[in-house]
């Protein structure tokens, strides 16, 4: 049998963690240093690999309910070679790893069972409640696999060039950078998405560090609920594009 789909053989590397190709994460297991994956990413597998739900700490379950973010994992362990993709998104490998990595959770395909993650709050200058932006950020040493929808744009930050980036395309960043968030509006019109631009709400860089961005304000719904509620309406980091697509806990 003859096809050009025998040119997308299994790609062999020593390496733990590899891409397949651009949509797909390769990574070994060898029965120690488990990984943990996003909920149903896993596309296949070779050898003697077990998948167990993530148990979450009381902590992390309450930060759940409240702020709608955190991670969905399961815990593959084993010996063999397993193969993680979601929705055919571009895949990217980060080194975590003393200066820590602040990211969205929608975009965490995998990480190394070693690394730690918390909730934190990013708040506009507004103090209007619903507007800020919730994220994680990632502790210790290891790598994290992250997802964009197309190839992303890495933006350096330096102590003479901060960088603004929207709300609703931006993946992950340094934690080191100091972050704030806010609209280019006066306070009298902070509810519109900036009059005609169709801008809403963005995340201001300072220091020296990194910022991830992905090429859409949009993800591929994930087992999405059409979400609610008034800062939906007007565009506001997770609750306004992003929550439109990817179900929203306020509403």
């Amino acid at each position: 049998m003859q096809s050009p789909l025998f040119a997308h053989n299994d790609l062999q590397t020593q390496d733990r963690w590899s891409l397949q190709n651009q949509q797909m994460l390769r990574v070994t297991l060898e029965g120690h240093d488990d990984l943990l994956a996003r909920k149903g990413s896993m596309v296949a597998y070779q050898g003697l690999v077990e998948f167990d739900a993530e148990y979450r700490t009381q902590g992390q379950r309450r930060a759940r309910a409240h702020t709608g973010e955190g991670l969905d994992l399961m815990r593959c362990h084993g010996q063999g070679t397993v193969y993680l993709a979601n929705l055919a998104q571009h895949v990217h490998l980060l080194d975590v790893e003393q200066e820590g990595l602040t990211v969205d959770s929608a975009y965490v395909l995998a990480m190394d069972s070693s690394l730690h993650h918390e909730v934190i709050a990013v708040d506009s200058l507004y103090g209007i409640s619903g507007s800020g932006k919730y994220q994680l950020n990632i502790t210790g040493r290891g790598k994290v696999a992250l997802m964009t929808s197309g190839p992303p744009l890495l933006m350096q930050v330096t102590p003479d060039k901060y960088v603004n980036c929207d709300a609703d395309a931006i993946v992950a960043w340094s934690t080191s950078l100091r972050v704030q968030m806010q609209a280019q509006t006066h306070s009298s019109g902070v509810w519109r998405r900036r009059a005609s631009t169709g801008e809403g709400w963005e995340l201001s860089f300072m220091g020296s560090g990194f910022a991830l961005v992905q090429p859409s304000e949009l993800m591929p719904p994930q087992h999405a609920r059409i979400g609610g509620g008034v800062a939906a309406q007007f565009g506001m980091g997770q609750q306004g594009a992003h929550g439109q697509n990817q179900g929203n806990v306020w509403g």
